[in-house]
């Protein structure tokens, strides 16, 4: 009886319903959008190409120098960090001029527009010059911030 009580309450009360008034004014309106949803497809597609010339690639927060003294330092992590536009860029970071690969002591950590770049474990060896490299397409763009360790005087 189970199976059967909502197979017959659904044709009853629901399909005559549908039947009556969905094939003359929805149809119709239905008929009518769908020009115009084929119209519509057009001017879709400018803004498409034009967000993307719209949007200019560019750091909205760049790296800050970070500046450590050894004996604070050694062992603990440093954090660069930008915010970028649009998030659909890709970072890659450098230190001194040279690719960082993600590895236990680098972690690269990306969340919408904000990238960081987790140093870990911080050595004197660590100090140095990196830079954010952030690429769209054919764009590129760097930001460039330093690692100081200072030794103890």
């Amino acid at each position: 009886s189970e199976a059967k009580t909502p197979k017959e309450e659904t044709p009853k009360s629901i399909s005559p319903v549908k039947a009556k008034k969905t094939p003359s004014p929805a149809d119709a309106e239905r008929r009518k959008l769908r020009p115009g949803s084929g119209g519509e497809k057009p001017p879709e597609e400018p803004p498409f190409t034009y967000q993307l010339k719209a949007v200019p690639l560019k750091f909205v927060k760049e790296m800050k120098d970070i500046v450590l003294t050894e004996a604070e330092s050694v062992g603990s992590s440093a954090i660069f960090e930008v915010l970028i536009s649009p998030s659909t860029a890709i970072t890659s970071w450098m230190k001194d001029g040279s690719n960082i690969r993600e590895s236990p002591k680098h972690k690269f950590i990306a969340d919408g527009k904000d990238r960081k770049l987790h140093i870990i474990d911080v050595q004197l060896s660590d100090a140095g010059e990196y830079t954010c490299v952030l690429r769209l397409g054919n764009k590129e763009k760097t930001s460039t911030a330093k690692l100081i360790v200072e030794g103890i005087p």
